[in-house]
């Protein structure tokens, strides 16, 4: 069911709620948008928003109205690649700040602040620049936070894959080494162990690295399994030992990575696009949504054990790339799941409710 559709004045490309309470209705969305200037002079510019998700409001399928989105900030920036909120941790509630980190194509890393002026209810809230870092002098494609919020990981567009330390708000470039060959796509740290970092590349390569190392060296290395590039690479928040790759190759694998040195492919499910982004369900084990690019979102069960990953849902009603999505967190969340997705050209953005989870 959708909740809300609202049209973005740029190539939409990120999406993310915000984890932290009280601001669970709030997310951000970012832009990308290449601008010609002249025969041979490019402008990678962007945006980035924040939205107030309303619950109480919900429209029809065929009505594209924007009732139940409402935009509470919006500021010019370089083209951004990816977004990311800080993780929940210690210090969390009224007393813990909710960070936004932005990676861009100008190589900047940069942490924003939610503010919010209680008085003014959510018309109060913005975002506020505390730091940024030139990291490279290629692009930022992708950043992760470390759950200790500490440190930062961010991949490049040489291949190459970053450390930046984070404190009292100042960022600096602890360790950097070349990753891989191609475009580094993602690079995600482990959840459950501070010292490990995914990546994955245009090169086919799904990586895990010991940050210990200076510089860091391969715990495993696999560059047989993805047919084309690794996209996405995310984890499991109840099975520490539950990862999953997505790739441009139109497949969502599911891996077991007891075996440190060579982690084994569970299954896989063809997806019918390149699997562009992978979210678990932030409640409900086994269930995961995927932006797949040239076939829209597809929430999918992974499956236990002995069960084979299914398709529950097909989400086709935005018009091109299917490349940003994220869940709604929170206690009110729990009972009733609500998605954003934003898609590319057609530079639009959605709320909607999966219909294969809706509680009868």
């Amino acid at each position: 069911m959708e909740i809300a559709s609202y049209y973005l004045k740029g190539n939409a490309d990120a999406v993310e709620f915000c984890p932290h309470d009280p601001f669970h209705h709030i997310f951000a969305a970012a832009t990308y948008t290449l601008q010609e200037k002249g025969e041979s002079e490019t402008h990678r510019a962007g945006t980035i928003s924040l939205f107030s998700c309303s619950r109480s409001t919900d429209v029809g399928d065929d009505d594209a109205s924007d009732t139940g989105l409402q935009l509470l900030h919006r500021e010019e920036t370089p083209g951004i690649f990816d977004i990311k909120w800080s993780p929940v941790g210690e210090g969390s509630g009224s007393t813990c700040q909710s960070l936004l980190a932005l990676a861009d194509a100008d190589g900047f890393l940069t942490i924003r602040k939610l503010q919010a002026d209680f008085a003014n209810g959510d018309q109060g809230i913005t975002l506020k620049e505390i730091c940024n870092e030139k990291v490279s002098s290629s692009m930022c494609l992708y950043v992760d936070w470390r759950q200790s919020r500490d440190s930062l990981s961010v991949s490049l567009s040489d291949g190459s894959v970053s450390l930046i330390s984070f404190a009292e708000a100042e960022l600096k470039v602890s360790q950097s080494w070349v990753a891989h060959k191609f475009e580094a796509w993602t690079t995600n740290f482990d959840i459950f162990n501070p010292h490990l970092l995914y990546s994955g590349s245009d090169d086919c390569c799904f990586c895990c690295w010991d940050i210990r190392q200076n510089p860091s060296v391969p715990v495993f290395r696999n560059s047989k399994s993805h047919t084309m590039g690794v996209c996405c690479v995310s984890q499991s928040t109840s099975n520490p030992n539950l990862l999953l790759t997505g790739s441009y190759d139109e497949s969502l694998r599911v891996w077991d990575i007891r075996s440190a040195s060579k982690p084994l492919t569970e299954k896989s499910i063809c997806l019918g696009g390149g699997v562009w982004r992978i979210k678990p369900h932030p409640y409900i084990s086994d269930i995961v949504i995927a932006a797949c690019m040239h076939n829209g979102f597809s929430v999918v069960n992974i499956g236990g054990e002995r069960e084979e990953a299914v398709v529950l849902q097909r989400y086709e009603k935005h018009g091109s790339l299917a490349y940003g999505v994220d869940w709604m967190k929170g206690e009110s969340a729990r009972n009733d799941s609500i998605v954003a997705s934003c898609s590319f050209y057609d530079r639009l953005l959605k709320v909607w409710k999966p219909q294969c989870l809706a509680k009868s």
